[in-house]
């Protein structure tokens, strides 16, 4: 089965990925590094710091020794603002150095968007970001440094993972429907913190585009990494159409 690894920062909305895994039949393991949860560039430049991914790294490959049921075939770093607030090139040495560490194919969530974005042949997107607007503008500028044009960018302005990960799915949906923009082809919803997966059909529904949403992208850009092309209708349209 494969098996692509989950390094999660602290605690939120980490029980997305055994939901996901249960939907695409393959394993999710989650294993925790830990700083605070603060929405501030200091905090998310430790938090995705070589040092502390590592580390993630070491936990994840004892975790799924220790269950003798095949090895890792990737690994993600699955925080979306620990990983674009490095900025564009800063982002790509990140994930080479967890590869280099992990000894498989390794991406981060930042990364993950990406992919997903050019994989839907999408040039305009608008952005639904949790975060205060300081960090949601890093990651605006990540997008466009990555080539997306961002037509839009709302912010709630909410500053730790752990109230973001509190929000119920009607105020993920209001979220959504508040920041969305005619002229963008896709809504991008960029927090691993957040719960999305249960109302990620609903939004599409009523947006009539594509949403990409942090866990969502993150998952199906691990399996793409190695090879898997697992369908669910139940992830959204990322997960139907590429």
């Amino acid at each position: 089965m494969t098996t692509i690894g989950i390094i999660y920062p602290d605690h939120a909305a980490e029980d997305e990925y055994p939901t996901a895994a249960n939907r695409l039949g393959v394993r999710l393991p989650v294993v925790h590094i830990y700083g605070t949860d603060l929405h501030a560039v200091p905090e998310l430049l430790d938090l995705g710091s070589p040092e502390k991914l590592a580390k993630g790294v070491s936990q994840l490959l004892a975790a799924v020794e220790a269950e003798a049921v095949g090895p890792v075939d990737a690994v993600m770093w699955a925080c979306t603002s620990g990983s674009f607030v490095y900025g564009h090139e800063g982002v790509l040495r990140q994930a080479d150095q967890l590869a280099e560490v992990a000894g498989v194919p390794a991406a981060s969530t930042s990364q993950s968007f990406v992919a997903a974005v050019t994989a839907l042949d999408l040039k305009r997107v608008a952005v639904a970001a949790s975060y205060p607007e300081a960090v949601a503008a890093l990651f605006t500028d990540f997008l466009t440094a990555s080539g997306i044009e961002v037509v839009a960018r709302g912010s709630a302005g909410i500053n730790t993972a752990a109230e973001v990960g509190s929000l119920e799915g009607a105020q993920v949906l209001e979220l959504a429907l508040r920041n969305d923009h005619p002229a963008a082809e896709a809504l991008l919803i960029p927090d691993t913190a957040m719960h999305t997966l249960d109302v990620l059909t609903a939004i599409e529904d009523r947006l009539g585009k594509p949403v990409l949403t942090a866990n969502q992208v993150t998952i199906w850009h691990g399996l793409r990494l190695v090879g898997s092309s697992v369908t669910s209708e139940r992830l959204g349209e990322l997960f139907t159409r590429v």
